[in-house]
Formats: structure tokens, sequence, C-alpha cells
């Protein structure tokens, strides 16, 4: 690679099949987050130009462990943590093993924990979506808590719209964090969308010592109401299909494919239900950004700046 053009791109945000069951309205419980195969996942993002690849399933490795033999893949996930109050965020932590995953999944019903144990193992973390309904309720003091713990925020969010990204990214520089983005992806058509570089890096050890240091770029597209209406519509038509090839293997399968050709009368309404899945988003964001903006001057949180601690330079590699 020339050194002086050298740069590595991952999506650092992508699941696969072993990301659980969806909570999706209408999909409910029959239905799965993602139904794509971690190999097609990896064939997906290296034909879209990432020169690494991981994967984020939520609270689980199984998926990434399948690709860990690979030269260009390292192991990362998707992690469910509950913070004070009972509400929970979602956080990409990267470049880890399978010990570390237990670790994570020990702690990660106490934020402060796990805030700890990330910081004890020197794991990257990134705050995901900070702006989102996604994860539920949301305080303002849940905004400032990943802001003052984890180095990295995710401000490049291929399924967020432009707007809750624009939201995050200015949480980001008002910490002083370094920013990162990911597709989201829950469908191959999404892979890659969003991503993350590292200017400088020419192999996998560089990648992740920038990812350390916070030497990245986000870059890529952010969603949109035509990117979620799609991809809802390629996860029905994936689950129509998958739990149609096992339906006669258990009579639980044969249950769950009933109940999707029950739901078939309703799958006219998608453009509906992702239309208020969209607008609800960037309500919300923008309720939530706006509390966070006054805190920050003493506002409804009374919470200040010194929250976040002192602005960070990053260095350049060399």
């Amino acid at each position: 690679m020339d050194e002086a053009n050298a740069a590595m791109r991952c999506d650092l945000h992508v699941h696969s099949i072993h990301s659980g069951p969806t909570d999706l309205p209408v999909l409910g419980r029959v239905g799965n987050e993602c139904y794509s195969e971690p190999e097609a996942v990896y064939e997906a993002a290296r034909r879209r130009g990432m020169t690494l690849v991981t994967l984020t399933d939520h609270d689980s490795i199984e998926g990434v462990l399948r690709l860990a033999g690979r030269p260009d893949v390292f192991v990362s996930e998707e992690v469910t943590v509950t913070v004070p109050g009972g509400r929970i965020l979602h956080l990409g932590v990267y470049d880890i093993d399978e010990a570390q995953h237990r670790g994570i999944v020990a702690r990660r019903g106490d934020a402060e924990q796990l805030f700890a144990y990330l910081a004890e193992e020197r794991i990257p973390a990134a705050v995901n979506h900070l702006f989102s309904a996604l994860t539920g309720r949301r305080d303002t003091a849940d905004l400032h808590l990943p802001l003052s713990r984890v180095p990295l925020v995710e401000v490049r969010n291929g399924m967020m719209s432009p707007r809750t990204n624009a939201f995050a990214a200015t949480a980001a520089r008002l910490a002083g964090l370094a920013s990162v983005g990911g597709s989201d992806a829950h469908t191959l058509a999404s892979v890659a969308r969003a991503f993350t570089t590292v200017v400088g890096a020419r192999d996998k050890r560089e990648f992740l010592d920038g990812l350390r240091r916070g030497l990245t770029i986000p870059e890529g597209r952010s969603g949109s109401y035509a990117r979620l209406t799609a991809d809802v519509a390629r996860l029905f038509a994936s689950a129509y299909v998958e739990t149609a090839r096992h339906s006669l293997e258990t009579p639980a399968l044969a249950a769950r494919f009933a109940a999707l050709v029950a739901l078939l009368p309703v799958l006219g309404l998608i453009p509906v239900v992702t239309a208020a899945i969209y607008s609800q988003e960037i309500l919300f964001a923008a309720h939530h950004h706006r509390r966070f903006l006054a805190s920050l001057s003493g506002g409804p949180a009374g919470i200040g700046p010194a929250t976040f601690g002192p602005p960070t330079t990053a260095p350049s590699l060399g």
C-alpha cells in the first residue's frame, strides 16, 4: 500500500443472523433482527470497499467467531448496557476476545462496572445512536453518562436520519470525543452504507491503534425513510423464506410460520408503520437534543460542561 495514501476502512456497526429476535412493530416475536449469514456480510463488506470486517451482533460474538480466523477480521459486539433507572444504551465494543466477551456480559447490567472494565482492558468502545428511540426511554443523565465514560461516539449511522446523526456529532464535539460511523445494517443491502476510516493505517493493528487513539473519520451515508422501509420489507421477506424453509422441523417453527402467514394481510401497512417509526425517531431525537443542550447551560438536568472533563486532542499515526 502507498504509504502516502494509506487508509483502512471498516463498517463498525453491522449485524448478522446471530443478533437474535427483533422488537420491530408487527414482526414482533416471530422474526429476527437480521437474517444475514456472517460469511455473506463479510463478502458484502469487502465487495463494497471495506479493508477490514467486524460484526456487532447484539450481546453475541457467535457470528463474528465464524470469521475470526481471517486476517482482515476482528471480534466485536453491540452491548446492551443498563444505566441507572433501568433504562438501556447500546455500546459498540471492538477488538475483544472470548474472555473479554464473558467479562462484558457479566457486567452489562451495571453501567459503571462495565465502563470501568472497558477502560481497564483498554477496549475501544462507542456509544451508538445516542439520540435514538430504539433503546426506549431516555433521561438527560443517560446522555451525559456515556459521554464521560467512553472515548467514541457513533455520529454516522446508516439507518439514522441526517438530523439525528447531526445531534450525535454535536454531542461528540462538545464532549471532545472522537467520532465513528457504521451502517447498522440488518440486511445485506445496507452493509457498508456508513463506515469508519483511519487515515495512515496500513494494516489491522494500525487501524485498531488508531481506533483506540481516536484517529477516526466517520464516512458514508445517513439513513432515510425510504431506506428504513426497504430494509423492513427485506426483513419480512427473509423471515418468510427462512421460516418456511424450516417450518416442518419442529412444532414451534411451524407455529411461527403460521403466525407469519397470518400477518400477510397487513404487509401493505409497512410504509405506514415505518413512517411512524421514522417520524418518532426524529421527534425523540430533537426533544432530547434540546434537553441535552439546556443541561449544558445549567438547564433542567442541572449538569454542566464539567461533566465531560477536558477535551481530548488525538495524536497522529506515525
